[in-house]
């Protein structure tokens, strides 16, 4: 995203929109003091760049929803409301769970059933990459394992998180390689998807692959390889390879 989108994006999270989310948490929490939180939020929004908002909404949930963080994710769940259709709308229509998500990130790692459970129904809404990113570089075994089983899963967007999660570069989130250290799995996992039709899968394995041309060049060219030496290639994995190589061609341009 562009500084000027982030800024656009920041300004989502007003006034108006806390109205919308207070009023919706108080639908599934009627002890909630919507005005008490609107006014400790309030206090503090407008200096605030986009993250920062983020952190301030979820510390506030956290401070005005006095439960133990099953019990909070039990309500979040009441108010996730209906499943997107298509992909598209993870960041267009989901933004409001921006502030939920972050909760997960800040408050999750102690519960690892309990948090990925909640993102794998956050993620059919919006998105649940940057707190199964905090779960990765806690529990890299156990959150790869898992995203074994999700890369197979029936909904494109639990498919999609499976791989985005584990990119090296996740944008706004703590750059790792860990991925590598269980590269038989990783390479599982993209190459279970390689030929998947759904455009945003496509465009998570062409990010890993980008991003893995960045940090080992061999073990880019290994999963190349091994996906079509002597192999017939889908369009979807013609089109992967493709995106994930731009790195690569625009570094070869500059020489």
């Amino acid at each position: 995203m562009t500084s000027n989108t982030i800024e656009k994006l920041k300004d989502y999270y007003d006034e108006a929109f806390l109205d919308d989310l207070t009023g919706k948490i108080a639908s599934a929490y009627p002890e909630f003091e919507k005005v008490v939180f609107k006014k400790t939020v309030m206090g503090q929004l407008e200096s605030l760049d986009f993250s920062p908002r983020q952190v301030l909404i979820a510390e506030a949930l956290k401070a005005h929803i006095p439960l133990s963080y099953r019990e909070s994710l039990g309500i979040f769940e009441q108010i996730l409301g209906p499943e997107l259709e298509t992909s598209v709308g993870m960041f267009t229509e989901g933004y409001w769970l921006w502030p939920i998500g972050k909760y997960v990130e800040l408050y999750g790692l102690d519960d690892f059933e309990a948090s990925t459970a909640f993102l794998k129904e956050l993620t059919k809404r919006h998105t649940g990459e940057f707190g199964m990113r905090q779960l990765l570089l806690r529990y890299p075994e156990k959150t790869v394992a898992l995203a074994k089983i999700w890369c197979q899963d029936e909904d494109n967007k639990v498919r999609r998180l499976a791989c985005e999660c584990l990119r090296i570069a996740l944008p706004w989130a703590k750059k790792t390689t860990l991925a590598l250290d269980y590269f038989e799995d990783y390479v599982w996992i993209l190459t279970s998807l390689k030929d998947d039709e759904d455009k945003s899968i496509q465009k998570s394995v062409a990010n890993n692959l980008n991003d893995l041309s960045k940090a080992d060049m061999d073990k880019f060219k290994d999963i190349i390889d091994s996906w079509t030496k002597n192999k017939a290639v889908s369009p979807a994995c013609q089109w992967i390879i493709r995106h994930g190589s731009r790195s690569i061609r625009k570094k070869q341009s500059q020489a």
